[in-house]
């Protein structure tokens, strides 16, 4: 993930974990630069969770221009490569207003896809498809080891997508997933100057937020759960139904947990997929990449506009 060149069109992006303030970092730097924020979020594209998915409030969006937030349909399928495609877009219009693009969100895989590009994998045969899904996942992993050993040893033995993926595309392709991987096309890098600032707040400040924003964001929430939950056309394995915050209203609506159960097991699955993010971040993006552990915006500000100069 370069930063690229100096004369590149400049491209902001805050990421980091969720609830660790990247919303309001955003919205201040774009009112400071007259900058467009962008969403890389995977939960915010959908329009049927403002609420639930902390997507900036109406009010937040009539401040500066915002995109890719609310613009997908709650029964639509939609992927990190359509959205790659997207966010380029719309970097593009905010450049070509003279604005600053700035990228906000926590899914990795996003960032990634369009920064670094997607791998050219073929399309995968049918049949080949079929029979690696009818496998059961101890099978499929013992088939993986002997046609792509180092992808076997890198994955999980119980992840049953993983698994089935690395398995279809090396039968499909002749070619392990690895070998793909390793030639991305479309990525951005070459054609911007990244300004990326990470947000890695104190741990324990960030389990107090997630807490305290949980129980507030479930008690607002109920009308557009149950909106959701009235729609017939969402196929049960939807990714907007598994955002969090909807298996504890739809469990509490039925019935099965009272409110305060609701709230600490959604806070807890927060707190889970914070620390996987919080790890991701940490790991992951290359070490020239800007970290911060500041926890107030106004510093948050500085410390990228002296960084990169904005």
């Amino acid at each position: 993930m370069n930063m690229g060149s100096p004369d590149l069109p400049t491209v902001a992006l805050i990421a980091g974990p969720t609830a660790s303030g990247k919303s309001a970092l955003a919205l201040a730097l774009a009112e400071k630069h007259r900058g467009t924020v962008i969403n890389a979020d995977s939960m915010q594209v959908y329009a049927d969770l403002r609420i639930l998915t902390a997507r900036p409030t109406q009010e937040e969006e009539t401040r500066v221009p915002h995109r890719l937030f609310g613009h997908v349909d709650g029964a639509d399928s939609y992927s990190a490569a359509r959205w790659a495609i997207e966010a380029r877009a719309a970097i593009a219009e905010a450049h070509a207003a003279g604005r600053l693009p700035i990228l906000v969100g926590g899914t990795g895989l996003y960032l990634r896809t369009l920064i670094e590009g997607i791998a050219p994998i073929p399309e995968i045969d049918s049949a080949v498809r079929t029979e690696v899904r009818a496998l059961d996942v101890a099978d499929a992993h013992a088939q993986l080891a002997t046609a792509d050993p180092e992808g076997a040893a890198r994955l999980h033995p119980g992840d049953t997508s993983r698994v089935a993926r690395a398995l279809e595309v090396v039968r499909s392709t002749g070619k392990p997933l690895a070998h793909w991987h390793q030639q991305r096309v479309g990525g951005i890098a070459d054609e911007i100057r990244l300004a990326p600032l990470i947000l890695l707040p104190d741990r324990d400040w960030l389990g107090e937020r997630i807490d305290r924003r949980f129980a507030e964001m479930l008690e607002a929430g109920h009308g557009e759960a149950k909106a959701l939950f009235a729609r017939t056309d969402i196929p049960a394995d939807a990714p907007v139904l598994r955002a969090i915050g909807v298996p504890e209203l739809r469990a509490l609506f039925a019935g099965e947990t009272d409110v305060v159960q609701a709230a600490a097991a959604g806070a807890l699955a927060t707190r889970q997929y914070a620390k996987r993010q919080y790890t991701w971040f940490r790991r992951q993006p290359p070490e020239d990449w800007e970290r911060s552990t500041e926890l107030e915006t106004n510093v948050r500000l500085a410390r990228i506009e002296t960084k990169f100069h904005l």
